[in-house]
């Protein structure tokens, strides 16, 4: 079950984007932790705790899986969740670039440069959280593939308005979900229980936000801009499904990897909770009209649909 709060009704379109980012500025004052000092990062690590709910495992539910040990599944959860960090740095470091140019022209009074630069800093403090969290963890971090490194650089050099925030909004929820899937679970490492508590509740602040730019940049949209929009954003969120849990993570638990990747590809179990999980983004997308046949078919092709 998703406990996330609902969003308040209203949205830019009502009150308009400086009453928005001001609520959420003041939040990030009044609601924000720090995982350097929170977290003692020279504790030793309970040799028996997952690095994420074994349930969110790719391979769970899967023959692989049920032949594994116990200790073969911690090292698994280990690597997975460590390689969705990594990744995630790679991205978020994307998401600040789109950030800082859009806020270039905009005025520095402003409520909205201010949450901007938050978000910015915020998402600095999550890189270097996971960073540290993954050398703790396995001792090695993971980049994308060579074709999604260079069309990443592409979408984070050239992306904007509806196009930048709704690849932000995808990367967002897409590990949101994933990680609000272990919060409160005794299987997982207290480290990783604490990075998740903090990236749930400041990430829940950065997706708001790009919701309401994406309906402001949508509102009076055309039907071309909008069917060519839902395409590209479906687009980078098959990019980051398919890279957040990278081949080498398998054999570095030391794992058969082509038997693992097949098993993770075919996993019944694994596409059902990414679908499960997707139902909040797919309600939006389909509210700002970026939900379109087209673009459906995509998510249905990675199961995020």
């Amino acid at each position: 079950m998703d406990d996330r709060p609902v969003a308040p009704a209203t949205s830019t379109l009502d009150v308009g984007m400086e009453a928005i980012t001001r609520r959420l500025a003041d939040s990030s004052v009044l609601a924000s932790r720090n995982a350097m000092t929170e977290i003692d990062w020279k504790a030793p690590l309970d040799p028996t705790k997952h690095g994420c709910s074994p349930e969110w495992s790719t391979l769970y539910g899967t023959d692989y899986w049920d032949e594994l040990t116990e200790e073969q599944r911690v090292t698994l959860t280990r690597h997975e969740f460590a390689s969705t960090m990594t990744i995630g740095i790679w991205f978020e470091m994307a998401l600040q670039k789109m950030v800082i140019r859009d806020q270039r022209s905009s005025p520095v009074q402003s409520e909205e440069f201010r949450f901007a630069m938050t978000e910015v800093a915020d998402e600095c403090r999550h890189s270097l959280m996971f960073a540290l969290a993954a050398q703790k963890m396995v001792g090695t971090s993971y980049r994308p593939g060579p074709r999604v490194a260079t069309l990443g650089r592409f979408f984070m050099n050239t992306a904007g308005g509806e196009l930048a925030y709704g690849g932000i909004l995808v990367a967002e929820e897409v590990l949101d979900v994933m990680q609000r899937g272990s919060l409160g679970d005794p299987r997982v490492l207290p480290m990783i229980q604490t990075i998740n508590e903090i990236h749930v509740l400041e990430e829940s602040r950065h997706m708001r936000f790009a919701r309401e730019q994406v309906r402001e940049a949508m509102a009076g949209a055309g039907r071309l801009r909008r069917e060519t929009s839902a395409v590209l954003i479906a687009l980078g969120a098959e990019l980051i499904i398919c890279s957040l849990v990278r081949p080498q993570a398998f054999s570095d638990a030391g794992l058969d990897r082509r038997r693992a990747v097949a098993a993770m590809l075919g996993n019944d179990h694994h596409h059902r909770m990414v679908r499960s999980g997707s139902v909040h983004l797919m309600q939006f997308l389909d509210e700002v009209g970026l939900l379109t046949p087209r673009a459906a078919r995509i998510y249905a092709r990675n199961h995020m649909l």
